[in-house]
């Protein structure tokens, strides 16, 4: 078996489904230079989309299709927002230096070694908490003073001091640290997908109409750059029609949000205001899937968690990502694809020699989007057989933790990595009309052979649409 078979298997023992002989993965030369089977890991996630939403289509019209991934374009999807070619070229996202896939040059971002010998990633992100972080650790901005201030601290004492401020970084841990840990015991405990019915009610078949899988699914999308908007951008590509909310007080990247919110509308809120948050709560009365990614309980505290909503809407799908998982010690902190790949142990193993070193992709962002996607159109799959309303949950660090777990590919194997060619990158693009201006992107990385894949509505800058479903 290989480590693409066995991930899908995996899946669908969650989705309590056997593997479909109707499902190919094309298995074909790594393009990714990583230890990690990681192109192996996002096919089996698309492919675990696919299957589901083959088999939603199935229950609603009695037809049956295949389902084909290759890992090649699986992986050239984990680095999509790099494939983007806007004829506005100021849109462009920043040049990937190095190898495929390499962090930019971000102010005070990066590997750090600490006084202890250890080494700390620090996130410094958005321009507040990057302020926040320089104040912090007691440096200008100035990359060389940030790295001469880290060497003054042991690593567990900045990680500590980082957690209670709010920011976000890490220390550097070995995978046998990682699993040896109270956090990842917990997530060691959990399937890689959570699917669990929070209360009962009649069965709920899907729309009959409708042309797609998903035709005549509301998705409510409350998330931020990139593992949650694919969740939502995933289900889309079948048919549901999303939309995305965004508050006017957040900042964002515009080369992520023009990447993930294909397919989707886009509105503002601020759920501080008290009528928008009325505003938001009668838009979920009437949809079938909220999917969020806030901090653990920041939501509850409005009256929005799980149990809140399906009071409020019998029958709904709470689709919850984050990064550290959703109990334990480390629930509430925040964190990033970066960041998951230094605790869970992964950048220990892919830097070896070197030191640390994160891997050519947002390995475990956009998989961990294409897995709660996947386990959105399962909670569907038993509302409309069982009834009942479902908590979906998945983490950045639980889906590396689930990569790694599938073995990793010999040193000497990184010698034989084809790396993707322009050329063949080109081949995965299409274009489309954006609310950014044309662009060419890369398409949807599943096919289906009765429901084509794709995205009726183009992305658009945040708050484009009002609040509201279409009629």
């Amino acid at each position: 078996m290989t480590a693409a078979t066995d991930a899908f298997a995996q899946l669908m023992r969650i989705a309590g489904k056997a593997p479909s002989a109707s499902v190919a993965i094309t298995e074909e030369a790594a393009g990714l230079k990583t230890r990690f089977h990681a192109e192996a890991a996002a096919a089996a996630a698309l492919a675990a989309t696919g299957a589901m939403a083959a088999d939603l289509w199935t229950q609603r019209t009695g037809q049956t299709q295949d389902v084909t991934v290759s890992t090649r374009e699986a992986g050239a999807a984990l680095l999509s927002f790099a494939f983007q070619n806007f004829t506005d070229a100021s849109r462009a996202p920043p040049p990937l230096p190095g190898e495929l896939g390499g962090a930019p040059a971000i102010l005070g971002q990066g590997f750090f070694p600490t006084k202890d010998g250890r080494a700390v990633f620090l996130h410094p992100s958005f321009p507040a908490s990057t302020a926040k972080l320089l104040k912090l650790i007691g440096s200008p901005a100035d990359n060389a003073a940030v790295a001469a201030n880290v060497l003054t601290w042991n690593a567990l004492d900045l990680e500590k001091a980082i957690v209670d401020a709010g920011v976000c970084g890490a220390m550097v841990r070995t995978a046998d640290e990682w699993d040896a840990s109270e956090q990842g015991q917990i997530l060691a405990s959990r399937p890689v997908v959570e699917v669990i019915k929070i209360a009962e009610g009649p069965p709920m078949p899907l729309p009959a109409h409708g042309d797609q899988p998903l035709s005549g699914v509301r998705a409510l999308d409350l998330t931020r750059v990139l593992a949650g908007p694919t969740c939502g951008r995933t289900l889309a590509q079948h048919g549901a029609d999303v939309l995305y909310v965004a508050s006017p007080k957040l900042p964002a990247t515009e080369y992520f949000i023009s990447d993930v919110n294909h397919g989707k509308l886009s509105t503002w809120l601020d759920l501080t205001d008290p009528a928008e948050l009325t505003r938001l709560k009668a838009l979920i009365a009437e949809c079938d899937v909220f999917s969020q990614g806030y901090r653990a309980g920041a939501l509850e505290r409005m009256g929005l968690g799980p149990l809140d909503l399906a009071r409020l809407r019998p029958g709904i799908i709470y689709t919850s990502i984050n990064a550290y998982g959703h109990e334990g010690p480390w629930s509430q902190r925040p964190g990033w694809e970066q960041l998951a790949q230094t605790v869970t142990g992964m950048a220990d193993i892919h830097g070896g020699a070197r030191g640390p070193q994160l891997q050519p992709g947002a390995v475990t962002d956009y998989t961990t989007g294409f897995l709660a996607a996947f386990g959105t159109m399962v909670a569907l799959d038993r509302r409309a057989r069982f009834g009942g309303s479902y908590l979906v949950r998945v983490s950045l660090a639980q889906t590396g933790v689930w990569v790694r777990g599938l073995g990793l590919k010999t040193v000497e194997a990184l010698s034989e990595v084809q790396p993707l060619s322009p050329q063949e990158i080109d081949g995965w693009r299409i274009d489309s009309d954006s609310g950014f201006g044309p662009v060419r992107h890369l398409r949807a990385p599943v096919s289906m052979s009765a429901t084509p894949v794709g995205w009726a509505r183009p992305t658009m800058p945040l708050g484009s649409h009002p609040a509201a479903w279409p009629v």
